[in-house]
């Protein structure tokens, strides 16, 4: 392999705040409605299913600047600043003009950049006295950043994880294990909802709205207990913006500006902590950069979703959130990027989407395998099957560059590493694996049954 360059940062240049980008978009998202009243969601409704601290900073959009809590920011430093590296020997695989720049989320203790978010959360919990948490998980690098999180500021949890994925990545099970989490295949008998659909569809193999049905109800019914989220909703978006705000300072050290800013999409997280940062010069003095989110062809909602009030989950226990959405009862293909595996997209991407401030380009399974095996002969990194995808979308914007002759500057989030995924690429070279095509059909079918609000 040829040369390759990192650009590291100090401890001390650990963001202090996060950026609440809602406080400068032109429009802010549409606000989170309760599903009975179609009124805007007070905090107080909030209270019961999520922390204080992150319920407020949810419904946030006036402060530019949070806080980050020293507590928070002491466990950052297990793993942060995370590394900036200029990608010499995919240029040169490649042999595109383009400069291709990675921010290396992979490095965190969970292997992804989840714990960003995960950190935080637990910390908000146990300080408000709260001693157990649920969440859900597709892929399994939620739940695993969870579980270390918990883990660190002592309170217990409970994991919905996609039974596909439970089944596909049991070495992400073991992590969540290891770290003391109780991990329960979803849909399960251990909830109302999961009972429901198990009696209605028994060989039903799970999705995230499911589980976090499950996760939200088990919330609901157990003391002193509350539910976390690990992507969609804007209080993750704003503890994942580290991510850009580092990396702002390591392209200064580059000497470069990203003309192409990527990331892998499922709920929003790791595209919204990369692209943030840097949207606010394109909101505030009009910088061309462009931020691509990069999607399951399978699982298309920025790129073939309607923009509509939906829930979040299946079961309808969310408040009504304004999205790109395929519909809440929308059952996605079982490829392998389970993390992806999400019928919408978060109210601050949405609205972005809406305002033409950013695109999305959908990718097939086979693609992203073939992206992330390059990526791993050349850099050295196998990437997760998610990551796999923003990898795909550089490769393509890189081939472009050659096309057209010019030299372009493209950065993307390598979200995570797939060290624990190698089942899924044992696939792809076993050649088990195939794109899904979603008919037009199929997408109104489950999106005609939405209020129409918007």
């Amino acid at each position: 392999m040829s040369k390759t360059k990192k650009f590291l940062l100090p401890e001390s240049e650990i963001p202090t705040q996060w950026y609440n980008i809602v406080a400068d978009m032109p429009n802010k998202p549409l606000p989170l409605i309760h599903p009975g009243t179609k009124q805007p969601l007070k905090l107080e409704e909030l209270l019961p299913i999520f922390s204080e601290g992150v319920a407020k900073q949810e419904l946030n959009s006036t402060d530019q600047w949070i806080e980050i809590p020293e507590e928070v920011r002491e466990k950052y430093k297990i793993y942060r600043p995370s590394p900036l590296v200029r990608a010499y020997n995919l240029e040169k695989e490649l042999d595109t003009p383009a400069h291709i720049y990675f921010k290396n989320e992979s490095v965190s203790p969970v292997g992804s950049h989840k714990l960003n978010s995960a950190l935080a959360q637990a910390y908000y919990c146990k300080k408000e006295g709260i001693t157990n948490i649920t969440t859900e998980t597709g892929a399994g690098q939620w739940g695993t950043a969870l579980a270390f999180a918990a883990k660190a500021f002592g309170l217990e949890l409970a994991v919905y994880m996609v039974k596909v994925s439970f089944r596909q990545k049991p070495y992400r099970r073991s992590l969540m294990q290891t770290w003391g989490a109780e991990v329960i295949a979803s849909p399960s008998m251990s909830t109302k909802v999961g009972r429901k659909i198990i009696t209605e569809n028994p060989t039903y193999q799970g999705s995230l709205g499911t589980a976090i049905s499950e996760a939200i109800e088990l919330a609901l019914q157990t003391p002193n207990c509350r539910y976390t989220l690990g992507s969609v909703l804007n209080h993750v978006s704003l503890h994942q913006t580290v991510i850009g705000l580092e990396a702002e300072k390591q392209m200064e050290m580059a000497g470069e500006y990203p003309d192409v800013i990527i990331g892998c999409f499922g709920g929003g997280s790791n595209f919204s902590g990369l692209a943030f940062p840097f949207m606010r010069h394109s909101i505030k003095n009009g910088d061309k950069t462009r931020y691509l989110a990069a999607e399951p062809s399978s699982c298309p909602k920025l790129t073939r979703g309607v923009f509509q009030y939906d829930f979040g989950d299946e079961a309808g226990y969310t408040p009504l959130i304004p999205m790109y959405t395929l519909g809440h009862s929308f059952s996605p293909a079982n490829i392998h990027a389970g993390g992806l595996r999400y019928h919408g997209a978060g109210s601050i991407v949405s609205q972005l989407m809406q305002d033409k401030l950013m695109e999305a380009v959908d990718i097939p399974q086979l693609e992203s395998f073939e992206a992330g095996i390059t990526f791993a002969r050349t850099e050295g990194i196998v990437p997760a099957p998610e990551s796999a995808h923003a990898i795909a979308a550089a490769i393509r914007e890189a081939n472009k560059a050659k096309e057209e002759g010019v030299k372009k500057t493209i950065l993307f989030n390598l979200s995570g590493h797939g060290f624990v995924d190698m089942t899924a690429y044992d696939s792809y070279f076993d050649g088990d694996l195939r794109n899904f095509d979603l008919s037009s059909e199929e997408i109104a079918k489950t999106t005609a049954s939405l209020e129409k609000i918007i």
